[in-house]
């Protein structure tokens, strides 16, 4: 009969024991009185009625998810394999274990197939290009999905994206092009350019003509300076107007 006193009373000992639980600063605890909910607790020391009250421990602290490689076809029809990093975190306990079975791998599906809906609307060069952007667009997509879960992405980071050899080539001699035609660019603008000036330089000597002869002499006084036996340089008539016409015009004074 002792045992059975000793026995009873360790029980109820271990029963009231049990009823005290801790949670640490990060964790909460969703309580549920007879089936039906009934608040959060924690942090801290708090008590379960045994038989009564049954609880669900939930972290809040930021999960990093790797979503695994995703078989993208982009909108100009190129396949790729695009790996993301998806950050969340739970804010409200209640809407997290109520509203949702797992909400780990639910948001872990929701972001497998967001991001491919997302990635599938874009060109391969906007994948490339403009990756702040989709991660944007898709951080959106799912804070707003999962906000009837309790749960809050605060980021979400496209890691790879993966192209196959053929594409890889095809990029690389579209960007050799792409080169080709900026210096061809680049230097039928500097011949334009380099055109005009001579063009405005020509107007000017036209409307100088003593400018015209100095440049003449310039040229006769670079050449003379070259190592060579024999020049040979076209003299222009025209030069020697200015001086014909003022030795004529001195003659007919002194008539």
């Amino acid at each position: 009969m002792n045992y059975f006193f000793i026995t009873l009373l360790v029980l109820i000992l271990l029963l009231i024991l049990s009823a005290f639980r801790i949670l640490r600063e990060y964790q909460r605890a969703v309580v549920f009185l007879l089936g039906r909910f009934y608040r959060v607790k924690g942090p801290g020391l708090i008590i379960i009625v045994p038989l009564i009250q049954q609880m669900v421990r939930v972290d809040l602290r930021t999960v990093v998810m790797d979503v695994p490689t995703q078989d993208v076809i982009s909108k100009d029809n190129v396949s790729v394999k695009v790996n993301a990093v998806v950050y969340y975190r739970v804010v409200d306990p209640q809407r997290a274990i109520i509203n949702v079975e797992n909400f780990h791998e639910a948001t872990s599906q929701l972001a497998q197939t967001t991001l491919r809906s997302v990635l599938g609307q874009h060109e391969l060069d906007e994948m490339l290009s403009s990756r702040d952007m989709l991660n944007i667009d898709i951080q959106k997509i799912l804070d707003q999905q999962t906000d009837a879960w309790g749960i809050k992405v605060s980021n979400v980071e496209v890691k790879h994206v993966d192209l196959d050899e053929r594409m890889v080539r095809a990029i690389a001699r579209q960007a050799e092009a792409e080169r080709t035609r900026r210096a061809k660019v680049i230097h039928a603008t500097g011949e334009l350019e380099a055109s005009q000036k001579l063009l405005d330089a020509a107007n000017i000597l036209a409307l100088q003509p003593q400018a015209l002869q100095l440049r003449y002499l310039q040229t006769l006084t670079e050449i003379a300076s070259d190592k060579t036996n024999t020049i040979v340089f076209p003299l222009p008539i025209d030069l020697l107007k200015p001086l014909l016409g003022s030795k004529t015009e001195h003659k007919t004074d002194k008539e």
